[in-house]
C-alpha cells in the first residue's frame, strides 16, 4: 500500500469507492433539561437487525475539499488503484487537523488502510505544527466510532444540527 497526496484524477476514484458500510449498534443520545442543568448521555444501543448506511458526502464536496489545498490523502494498492481517501482541514488557530472523511473501499477494509492513512495525517500535522486531530462520525456509524477509540480518540462534543439529513454528528479528538 503506499499513502500519497491526492491528485484531481483521484477525486473520481475515490467518489467510486465504495463508502457504504453496516451496523449492527448505535450511539443513542439520552437528553433530559431541567432548570438548573441539562443532561446529555449517549448509549450504545445494538439495533434489531443489521442497518446499511449509505456515505453523508458526494463527489461536489469531495471536489471542493480537494481545491482546498488542506490535507488530501489517497492509499493505492500495489496495481495503483485508489482503496481509500482521507480527508482533512487544518484550524490553525485551534491547532487542530480536523479529518471530515477517512473511507476505505469496503472490500479493503480490515487490513490497516485506515490505520495507514491516519498516521500520515498526523505525520502532515505534525508538520504544519498542529497538535491535536478531530474526527466527525454518524452516531449510527458504530465501526468508525470503534476504530476511532481503538486509536485513542476520545468523545469531545456532538452536534445535533450538523447534517443535512438530520443525523447527529458525534466528535473524538486526541493530541498528536
Amino acid at each position: 500500500m503506499q499513502i500519497q497526496p491526492a491528485k484531481l484524477t483521484d477525486i473520481t476514484a475515490c467518489c467510486q469507492l465504495d463508502m457504504s458500510y453496516s451496523t449492527e449498534y448505535v450511539w443513542q443520545l439520552q437528553r433530559r433539561d431541567d432548570s438548573r442543568a441539562v443532561h446529555i448521555r449517549f448509549d450504545t444501543v445494538r439495533l434489531p437487525r443489521p442497518m446499511q448506511v449509505a456515505y453523508p458526502r458526494d463527489s461536489a464536496e469531495l471536489n471542493e475539499n480537494w481545491q482546498r489545498k488542506g490535507c488530501f490523502l489517497v492509499a493505492y494498492n500495489p496495481e495503483q488503484q485508489v482503496i481509500g481517501f482521507l480527508d482533512a482541514h487544518p484550524d490553525s488557530w485551534h491547532g487542530r487537523l480536523s479529518v471530515l472523511n477517512l473511507v476505505v473501499d469496503r472490500s479493503q477494509r480490515r487490513k490497516g488502510v485506515a490505520t495507514a492513512l491516519l498516521r500520515a495525517a498526523n505525520r502532515w500535522a505534525a508538520q504544519v505544527n498542529l497538535q491535536q486531530i478531530m474526527c466527525e462520525v454518524q452516531t449510527k456509524n458504530y465501526p468508525a466510532i470503534s476504530f476511532m477509540q481503538k486509536h485513542s480518540f476520545l468523545f469531545c462534543g456532538y452536534n445535533e444540527l450538523y447534517y443535512p439529513n438530520g443525523d447527529i454528528t458525534l466528535f473524538f479528538a486526541r493530541s498528536i
